[in-house]
């Protein structure tokens, strides 16, 4: 697998603003995935669920009905290369999931973004709320993909201003 420039170029702000769109953000994880959606001023993101996941088609319904009361116009996927730079295992299956998950978001850009360390760097914020571990549990995918997408919206609105 080559590696991938994880800047999210195909992106247009101004085009998302002028339809009233939303960027989802996602974390594909093996058991679950976190998702967060933008504003409409495509400034702030915002943890909306974290979806269980089974392995099948039903994933792919579970993120349309999750996200479906927004208007999405484009999908970031957090992209998980390793610390050397170099594609992950796991980015296999996030391209993967990507292609099957075109099929539900027709007219959708989707772009990745990388994102090393999101995880470590929500768990240390995590524990310095002094959350137990289960409830860590519970809200770290969903607070990963509000990771990777701010991350996203920042970059867009640093370079698109």
């Amino acid at each position: 697998m080559k590696n991938f420039i994880c800047e999210p170029k195909d992106i247009n702000v101004a085009e998302l603003l002028a339809n009233h769109s939303v960027i989802a953000g996602l974390d594909i994880g093996d058991k679950t995935i976190g998702v967060a959606v933008s504003d409409k001023r495509i400034r702030i993101a915002s943890g909306i669920t974290t979806i269980a996941r089974d392995g099948s088609e039903k994933d792919f319904v579970k993120l349309k009905e999750s996200v479906k009361n927004y208007n999405v116009g484009a999908i970031i996927f957090g992209w998980p290369v390793q610390m050397n730079g170099k594609p992950g295992p796991q980015c296999e299956k996030t391209l993967e999931f990507a292609e099957k998950l075109r099929s539900y978001f027709e007219n959708v850009t989707f772009s990745y973004w990388d994102e090393r360390l999101s995880t470590c760097a929500v768990t240390n914020v995590l524990l310095q709320a002094d959350l137990s571990r289960k409830k860590r549990k519970k809200v770290v995918d969903k607070s990963a993909s509000v990771y990777i997408l701010q991350g996203v919206l920042d970059f867009l609105n640093k370079t698109q201003a």
